[in-house]
């Protein structure tokens, strides 16, 4: 049987968050901002960075007036030419019919240059209104935004987002499609790359075999600078645009793989109503025949559901295709636990851009340095935490509706009683592989 590998981090050039959103966007904090994201990008980890959102014409302004070209073909900020290299992306909703049914798409866009972002909000402008959100709504089917990108740009991504997502996604349980050629039909062929989302992870995406074709990339899809690069994608290519893009379509020319959530703490792993306090697992959603037992009405359809839906393969099985990744909990999150206190607590970040500036950056701490060396600078409780995550040795709240999933490092210690230990079915492939079936 194929035994699955972690990210070799030997390896590693440059990480990259390619989803992001600006202060444009609805609920999204004002210091989304080009400055902020330099600064904790840095704190991060991460030297490539997604603008978010450049199809609002304020924000554009504001990336042309703030960031300058770099000679490796990103865009960096003209105060700190060395900074944090930053990529122009944006967010598109496309609400439309197909065959009597109404479908609502998210997808991201990446292209090279300014002048060719600026084209496409010109282009979409006489489609929609451009200036109400960051992330735009148009009524046109997904694949004519395709045709938009492709005559405006010379290289460019077009990236399905967040694709199991209920409500707004290529395969969402509520609006989506059953496979990638409904939707895009004949622009499948420009489409190389899925975003998995935060409430599904390689695994659950590798037991449907018509996935195995694209590149499955993580992303933040961060609404305030302290998410960004909680799901992130890890190059061992050069740290040039055209590389990047290069590697995403053809992941031998460099894509390693990805920084991943674990998915139960994403907002709809599970299925359930939150307002009635109901969290069920897909059997338990069968056993009721989908209908709420509070309230009567139809459950929210979760993403581990839709995924077993349209699986042919038992949860397990490894493609030839598939990439390595790592889960990860936030370190602000291992820190309020160790701490026993609420994760944006002063005392808590505190302690975080301490280690960050003296020991190394996030993703140093929770991935590369060596447990023996974080003893050395650590508390004893702090690096406990981060070696059982690294273990995959966490409990879980799953996620429901909406409503973030909880993680804990430091063992089944809930106020309320429903935390339930990781199995090994759940955790990586390489763990336990036969044992991955009981999912299903």
């Amino acid at each position: 049987m194929k035994t699955f590998k972690s990210v070799p981090w030997e390896q590693v050039t440059f990480i990259a968050d390619l989803h992001i959103h600006s202060k444009f966007s609805r609920a999204t904090s004002q210091e989304m901002t080009p400055a902020r994201l330099n600064e904790y990008a840095k704190l991060k980890g991460i030297k490539v960075m997604g603008t978010g959102d450049f199809t609002h014409p304020l924000y554009l302004k504001e990336l042309e007036e703030s960031l300058e070209k770099a000679p490796d073909g990103f865009y960096c900020l003209k105060e700190d030419p060395e900074g944090t290299r930053f990529v122009l992306t944006a967010e598109i909703s496309n609400i439309f019919s197909w065959h009597g049914k109404t479908h609502r798409i998210h997808t991201v866009v990446i292209v090279s240059d300014i002048s060719e972002a600026r084209q496409i909000q010109e282009r979409l402008k006489r489609l929609g209104n451009v200036s109400a959100d960051g992330r735009p709504i148009f009524g046109f089917p997904a694949k004519e935004l395709v045709k938009i990108v492709r005559e405006s740009s010379a290289d460019y991504l077009v990236i399905p987002a967040h694709i199991w997502t209920p409500w707004f996604s290529l395969f969402g349980a509520k609006s989506g499609f059953d496979s990638i050629e409904e939707c895009f039909e004949e622009e499948t062929e420009y489409i190389y790359a899925l975003e998995t989302g935060l409430s599904s992870d390689p695994p659950m995406n590798w037991v449907w075999s018509a996935l195995d074709r694209f590149t499955l990339v993580s992303n933040s899809d961060a609404h305030s600078p302290q998410k960004i690069g909680r799901e992130a994608n890890c190059f061992s290519c050069p740290v040039e645009y055209k590389e990047m893009t290069a590697a995403i379509r053809d992941p031998k020319k460099g894509f390693l793989g990805t920084i991943e959530f674990f998915p139960e703490e994403g907002k709809y792993h599970y299925d359930g109503h939150r307002l009635c306090g109901v969290c069920l697992s897909p059997n338990e959603t069968k056993k009721l025949d989908g209908i709420c037992p509070v309230c009567g009405k139809p459950l929210t359809i979760g993403v581990m559901h839709r995924v077993m839906d349209l699986a042919d393969r038992p949860m397990g099985d490894i493609p030839d295709s598939a990439l390595p990744f790592e889960h990860l909990v936030p370190l602000s999150e291992i820190l309020q636990e160790a701490m026993e206190l609420k994760t944006f607590s002063k005392r808590v970040q505190r302690e975080y851009r301490r280690i960050v500036s003296e020991i190394g950056s996030e993703i140093d701490v929770l991935c590369k340095i060596p447990i023996e060396e974080l003893k050395n600078a650590l508390s004893e409780r702090l690096v406990w935490g981060i070696e059982k995550m690294r273990e995959g040795k966490v409990s879980v709240m799953p996620g429901h509706d909406g409503k973030y999933g909880i993680v804990s490092v430091f063992g089944d210690k809930p106020t309320n009683g429903k935390f339930k230990a990781r199995t090994q079915s759940q955790k990586s492939p390489q763990k336990t592989p036969s044992k991955q079936r009981s999912l299903f």
